[in-house]
Order: structure tokens, then sequence, then C-alpha cells
């Protein structure tokens, strides 16, 4: 069942509210986009937007969706940060996004950041006994984490392509 255009349309503002979200973190990101084209290909039942395509979706949606947590840990790894720094951030991470939305009123994300950094640079520090060492570390983890919003950016932009290409062609 083809869907009318409006439902296109509004289908493509959620993707943008998504895309948005990217940038702002207040607002979801890939996983919204991912959301509203699976919304938009069930109430179709899947008429223009196949399921070999809506498969291609979901893996770029899970890549998008996870590469804030995997690519901050690649670039402190590559920075030179041992496992057991990798999991400091891990955990501090978690308990910074406690206590910033809980405690300091700075918000889940903020105190998450600022917790993982803390974690990486504090545990490299530990290990090294080099501050030096342990902030060049910081920075890949930093690195790792904007290069992810760069790349979430860029799979959100190609998933709303693919979505356009498909709804418009069937």
């Amino acid at each position: 069942m083809v869907l009318p255009m409006w439902a296109f349309w509004v289908a493509l503002a959620a993707m943008s509210v998504g895309l948005i979200g990217v940038i702002l973190p207040i607002v979801p990101g890939v996983g919204f986009v991912w959301l509203a084209i699976l919304v938009y290909a069930i109430a179709e039942q899947f008429a223009t937007i196949d399921p070999i395509s809506f498969i291609v979706l979901t893996i770029l949606g899970a890549i998008g969706f996870t590469a804030d947590l995997w690519m901050s840990q690649v670039g402190a790894r590559v920075s030179g940060a041992s496992v057991w720094s990798l999991l400091s951030g891990l955990v501090l991470g978690i308990v910074g996004a406690i206590v910033g939305l809980v405690f300091l009123g700075i918000g889940a994300l903020p105190g998450a950041l600022l917790g993982a950094i803390a974690g990486v640079v504090l545990a490299e520090w530990y290990r090294r006994k080099d501050w030096e060492e342990a902030f060049k570390v910081g920075v890949g983890w930093a690195a790792g984490c904007l290069l992810s919003g760069v790349v979430q950016f860029v799979i959100a932009a190609v998933m709303i392509l693919i979505f356009v290409w498909q709804a418009l062609r069937g």
C-alpha cells in the first residue's frame, strides 16, 4: 500500500529532527531517523521501502547509533590507551551520567562525557605516571568522540537519501 504524499513529508520531517539530533544531543539522532523509516515502511507495508533496502538502512543505523561508543574507544586506543583505561572510562562515564543527571543538574550526557574522559586520563596517569601521556590519550578519546559525530551525521544523511530515493521511486 503506497501512502499519500503527506505521509512522506511527515516522515521526512521526523528524519530531519533526527539529523538535527546528531548535532544537538538533546534530540535523538540516528536512532530517530531509523525509527521514522521503520514506521513509514510498516505503514506502507514495505511497498516502496523494500526489505533489502531496509536491512541496509538497519545496518547503517546500528553503526551510526553505536558510533559514540566505539569511536571514542578507538581514538583512545590509537593514542596508546590500555584496556584498563578504556574500562575505567566506561565505568566513570556511567557514574558521571548518573551524578550529572541526579546531583549536579548538568544532565546525563555532559556528566557521561566528563566522567569518561576523567576515567581514561586518570587511569593512564596511574599506569604511566606521566600527565602528558595521560592527556594525549584523553585528547585521542575526545577526538574519537568528535569524529563519531561526523560519522553519525553522514550516516543519518545517507539513510535519509536512501529513504527519499526508495519512497519517491515507488
